[in-house]
């Protein structure tokens, strides 16, 4: 929470590319290039994909008015970076979790966010969805995004990380 900007630190800081952050909202957090993927889903389930994915920073037509044909062309792209089969006009609530995961990591490639951190993201995926997760988040690594992986099962630990920090009791 305190990276993503809904808790203020008390103690110590965080750095990003040698700079100490000021995190001091979610608004903050994304214009420094963060993005949170909570276990539970920041979505709004009668919105179509392309409305959540765009939320609050709809692409505007030069009166203002929300250019619905690039806000879809737009999240087709991003599903498709992502191997995604989801159309950008389903609605959220049509989706299992796994495609919901894929919606909720769109939205952090729509704020080109350079950190991803995710909590937990295998929790309700089944053995091939968490494989796609595995194979989206080394594309994500790939691009020279960091993800930052959250989870209490240490063989998929292994599985995907550079490096490893264990915490425990907070």
């Amino acid at each position: 929470k305190i990276l993503s900007g809904a808790t203020r630190m008390d103690k110590g800081g965080i750095f990003l590319d040698g700079s100490q952050l000021d995190i001091s909202s979610p608004h903050k957090a994304m214009a420094l290039g963060i993005s949170v993927i909570y276990q539970e889903f920041n979505l709004v389930p009668e919105l179509s994909v392309a409305e959540n994915i765009f939320l609050g920073r709809e692409p505007r037509t030069h009166l203002g008015f929300v250019d619905r044909k690039k806000m879809y062309q737009q999240a087709g792209e991003l599903l498709g970076t992502l191997g995604s089969p989801v159309g950008p006009r389903v609605k959220v609530a049509d989706l299992g979790v796994a495609h919901q995961q894929l919606v909720e990591i769109a939205k952090a490639l729509a704020v080109k966010a350079k950190i991803i951190a995710m909590d937990e993201p295998t929790a309700t995926l089944s053995l091939q969805e968490t494989e796609r997760l595995f194979s989206i988040i080394k594309l994500l690594k790939k691009e020279g995004r960091g993800i930052i992986y959250i989870s209490h099962r240490i063989e998929e630990i292994f599985q995907i990380a550079d490096r490893v920090t264990v915490l425990r009791d907070g």
